[in-house]
């Protein structure tokens, strides 16, 4: 299948238009005309996934963060952004990356996290509607499948996303039946989630201050970025699995250790 092509169903489920201003989905390396047999699907472009994909002879990475934020200056190989543009155009890998875009999709990130948690009658928590009409963006809310105290819930979550962690804010006993979340780095939308009346909010990334004044207004759980979007590769997997061979990156994971 051309890669054009391959594209063409990625952007159905969550095209570009839904991106943030300061994101850079899409294509990031190689030409919309190449074939493409077989696709490495992960969450980041490290040099350990583009050598994963050189071995496994693949032709496209599929990633949820893309490699490329800001333009390159050289191809040196100084940088590991340098050294994997460099290898992917040396083996001829394309390397396409969704981001904020499947964030955004009303399938994509946020939604696949209420699915593992098991919660019911959600909705798009920062819903925008495009120029096509099309409703999409950030973030879910909804309930629980049963009321949980907070502790049972983040117990819940540790098991079903198999993280490693979870810092929280809030008392252990209290009863969550409305939650909402955002996969990534959400911390910008505890406000919302607060006005829409959850019990709680998950998201990564969470910053200390943000913590401090949640304290009595609603519980927070913040876990591991990775963690929280490494279900994109199974959305990559059921979109292209139909078209191509497609396999998750066995390198692919968080480099955040915890002591």
């Amino acid at each position: 299948m051309l890669l054009k092509h391959i594209i063409d169903i990625i952007e159905s489920a969550a095209p570009l238009r839904w991106q943030e201003a300061w994101d850079n989905s899409g294509l990031q390396v190689g030409e919309p005309d190449a074939e493409i047999r077989k696709a490495l699907l992960t969450t980041d472009v490290t040099e350990d996934v583009v050598s994963e994909a050189i071995d496994g002879r693949y032709d496209l990475i599929v990633s949820h963060h893309p490699l490329l934020f800001h333009g390159l200056k050289t191809l040196c190989g100084r940088t590991p952004q340098e050294r994997i543009v460099r290898e992917a155009i040396l083996h001829h890998i394309a390397i396409y990356s969704s981001h904020t875009a499947m964030d955004s999709a009303p399938q994509g990130v946020s939604a696949r996290m209420a699915e593992v948690i098991g919660m019911k009658e959600t909705r798009i928590l920062c819903p925008q509607t495009d120029a096509q009409g099309m409703t999409y963006g950030l973030g879910i809310i909804g309930q629980l499948a049963e009321p949980m105290p907070l502790k049972a819930l983040m117990e819940h979550i540790k098991e079903r996303f198999q993280a490693p962690m979870l810092r929280y804010v809030g008392r252990e006993d209290s009863l969550v039946r409305t939650l909402a979340l955002c996969g990534g780095a959400g911390s910008e939308f505890t406000e919302e989630a607060i006005k829409q009346g959850a019990d709680a909010f998950l998201t990564a990334d969470l910053k200390y201050h943000t913590m401090l004044d949640a304290q009595g207004r609603i519980a927070l759980i913040d876990m591991d970025h990775w963690v929280s979007e490494h279900f994109t590769r199974d959305i990559f997997r059921e979109l292209l699995a139909p078209y191509i061979e497609t396999r998750l990156s066995e390198t692919d994971g968080t480099p955040v250790r915890v002591l």
